[in-house]
């Protein structure tokens, strides 16, 4: 009697654990389809990126006191370059849908997502602030989505457009913080973004759309200067932030933006018992031969210049390149000049009245990664800086 007992009481134990093994997962259950799509989506309307912002993107927004930063007086018309504008919880479901334009692998979008549509064969684009680590991990380059915007906000953050929450910063204790205390938009909390974002399909990075064009296209159609007094300008810089670019027949000139003035970045040469460093990208700052050196963990983007070769050895029209100095090849030399290619990645332009006073001339290009975004079609080899070790500028 007691085997017999024994026996059963390891057959329910077996039983138990057999029954409590999760089944694996299916496509079914982890991605929309068309038909799902509809389904979720019955109560409410599935707007266009540029037509979501439209409706429900106001010039002032919902809130007072933001930062000090946002307004900006031009004749007789205040703009607002930080607002927040909620969206109502109840109602009509209001939807947005596109396609995941960024990944977090390179380091240099982080804990934020750019969305893809593709309408009438144009491009439309909307930054996503999601305080979520890895994001990629779920959201991947070339996964179309689907979010549920109810009880969410969009703002402008530096006069960039994006899906947010509000946020009221008031670290007295930060740099210039007088000019950023108040509100701004603030990261969706991953549990909630979870909520309201849903995938459709698998990823396909294929299916995104750059725009590729030389530079002396890129300056006439979004370099050229703005009339900030203009609404239809205004709108076209806001709405033209973010589109995936492709720039081809550009070279890197070894320089960078330093407060608006085009600056030689310093190559590497080490310590001696007599003189210091030079170039040495975790202590020089921005002057540095990389892509991005260290900002002191402030933390703001680094840029870094290419040209056309059209006018000049190194060409007379330039855009910048920008890179977090936490990207996986932040410490990487820039390409020799004499090498030639593309740089592809998101549009942008960052926007306050503080330090960086509006200027059309401002746009950079921010890639995902080193390997895929940049001069892929030249025979360069990447080189990483190495403490001690001088550059060698023979290529140069």
């Amino acid at each position: 009697m007691k085997k017999n007992i024994f026996a059963l009481a390891t057959l329910c134990l077996a039983f138990a654990f057999t029954a409590c093994t999760p089944n694996a997962p299916s496509e079914e259950s982890c991605y929309l389809n068309e038909n799902q799509v509809k389904e979720w989506t019955a109560d409410g309307t599935i707007y266009n990126l540029n037509d979501f912002l439209d409706k429900f993107m106001t010039e002032k927004g919902d809130f007072e006191h933001y930062r000090t930063r946002s307004e900006y007086k031009h004749s007789g018309m205040t703009l607002y370059l930080f607002s927040i504008d909620t969206i109502p919880t109840n109602g009509e479901g209001v939807y947005i849908r596109g396609r995941v334009a960024t990944d977090d692998y390179g380091g240099n979008f982080y804990k934020s997502i750019v969305l893809q549509q593709i309408v009438n064969g144009e491009q439309q684009a909307l930054r996503i602030s999601v305080d979520m680590g890895s994001a990629s991990g779920l959201y991947q380059k070339g996964q179309e989505v689907i979010i549920r915007c109810n009880g969410l906000a969009v703002g402008r953050y530096a006069n960039q457009p994006q899906l947010c929450v509000p946020s009221y910063n008031n670290n007295v204790y930060a740099s210039h913080a007088n000019e950023k205390i108040g509100w701004a938009p603030g990261r969706i909390p991953s549990p909630r973004f979870r909520e309201a974002c849903k995938l459709i399909g698998q990823p396909d990075p294929k299916k995104l759309e750059y725009k590729e064009m030389d530079l002396p296209t890129l300056e006439a159609q979004y370099l050229a200067k703005y009339k900030m007094d203009n609404e239809a300008d205004v709108k076209r810089i806001r709405y033209s932030d973010g589109l995936l670019v492709r720039i081809k027949g550009v070279y890197f000139n070894g320089k960078f933006d330093n407060q608006g003035t085009l600056t030689d970045c310093t190559p590497y040469v080490p310590a001696t018992d007599s003189t210091d460093a030079q170039g040495d990208p975790e202590k020089d700052g921005s002057n540095a031969y990389v892509f991005a050196p260290s900002t002191g963990n402030v933390g703001y983007p680094q840029s870094r210049y290419v040209t056309d070769g059209s006018m000049g050895s190194l060409g007379s029209r330039k855009v910048l390149i920008a890179a977090s100095e936490y990207a996986k090849y932040a410490h990487f030399y820039l390409p020799p000049s004499k090498y030639v290619g593309y740089v592809q990645g998101v549009l942008g332009y960052y926007m306050d009245n503080g330090h960086y006073e509006p200027d059309a001339a401002k746009w950079s290009i921010t890639p995902n990664n080193m390997q895929e975004d940049i001069l892929p079609d030249t025979d360069w080899e990447p080189v990483e800086w190495v403490k001690g070790v001088p550059q060698d500028m023979s290529e140069y």
